[in-house]
């Protein structure tokens, strides 16, 4: 299991950022994935899930209105488009293959190497 995240980097408080996660080595349409985020000095924390087919989808309650979740099964990548971004959605952004396809909240220990998302003026 590989797994790739991009698409980071410094954006200015209410801007968009959208992150993109290439997997390979599992067959991606059968798994759900998820995004999570570690700020400095913080636990690692669940941003958005998003189930197999694209059916079903969560979301923390700190990005409900302006973080969406989608895949591209044929592609097999993981997408996390961040809207209106604010100065505490600062952190190292990860995707995670998850362990079922479409229970969403049970991992596999596979993860990114992570992205780094800075909101700064």
């Amino acid at each position: 299991v590989q797994l790739v995240e991009s698409g980071g980097g410094l954006v200015q408080p209410g801007g968009s950022l959208r992150l993109s996660c290439a997997a390979s080595g599992f067959t991606f349409s059968s798994y759900a994935m998820s995004w999570f985020r570690q700020a400095p000095g913080k636990e690692r924390e669940l941003v958005a899930a998003i189930s197999n087919t694209g059916g079903s989808t969560n979301f923390a309650d700190s990005v409900k209105g302006r973080f969406t979740i989608s895949r591209d099964n044929a592609k097999m990548t993981v997408y996390l488009q961040m809207n209106s971004l604010k100065p505490e959605d600062t952190a190292v952004y990860y995707c995670r293959k998850n362990r079922f396809a479409s229970y969403l909240g049970s991992y596999d220990n596979y993860w990114g190497q992570g992205t780094q998302v800075t909101v700064s003026s």
